[in-house]
């Protein structure tokens, strides 16, 4: 894992308990900044991780200088680093960040109710995998389309975050496709990113690429 910024805050917490929220940034929206900001009374530290690789998924557009450029420049709150991760899986990147923090750490990964439901249904092959991975990392789960309703033997591990819903909406592809279609889009990322993101995506496309 290479930081880009390192928030100053304390480490003396035991274990220090570190809202990761991972992504392309493709390009940082205000959906990002109302996801930190809402985690931020419930953890130690934030983190925003790039993964240089994405799990079943191809990318393109802004290149990674640019999404670390923007989301330095995107008014994240002062408790929050940058990093970039070698891999893309929560149990990869919470590993990582085990390595890197080098002190007792209790990962705590930042999503949206899709994506909770995407990692709590996925087939992983065995059974009782996504339990042993909820011992390792919990999750704070925002609204989207409604509250994620976890399984009763996750709950534990499994904590709501409380985002309104005008927020959470919005997501890096709707902010490309809509300067695609020359709709307006201004309003869905941080002000200071707005010449930026202009400059940027001039004919954007969805910015990936299934795998063939």
């Amino acid at each position: 894992m290479e930081f880009i910024r390192r928030a100053n805050v304390p480490t003396s917490q035991t274990p220090l308990r570190l809202g990761i929220l991972p992504g392309s940034f493709n390009p940082p929206t205000i959906a990002h900044l109302g996801l930190l900001e809402a985690a931020r009374p419930h953890v130690d530290e934030l983190l925003c991780v790039i993964p240089r690789a994405f799990p079943h998924k191809h990318f393109h557009g802004a290149t990674l200088e640019q999404r670390l450029e923007m989301l330095l420049a995107a008014g994240l709150p002062a408790e929050c680093s940058i990093a970039v991760s070698e891999r893309g899986l929560f149990s990869e990147i919470a590993e990582e960040c085990r390595v890197t923090y080098a002190v007792p750490l209790r990962p705590v990964f930042i999503c949206g109710r899709d994506a909770a439901q995407r990692i709590i249904e996925w087939n992983y092959g065995r059974e009782g995998a996504i339990e042993e991975m909820l011992l390792r990392f919990e999750l704070l789960v925002a609204p989207r389309g409604g509250h994620y309703e976890s399984p009763a033997p996750l709950r534990s591990s499994i904590h709501r975050l409380s985002v309104t819903e005008d927020r959470m909406h919005v997501s890096s592809t709707e902010v490309r496709e809509r300067l695609r279609r020359g709709e307006a889009w201004e309003h869905l990322v941080p002000e200071a990113l707005v010449p930026t993101v202009r400059s940027l995506y001039p004919n954007s496309g969805t910015g990936y690429e299934t795998p063939k």
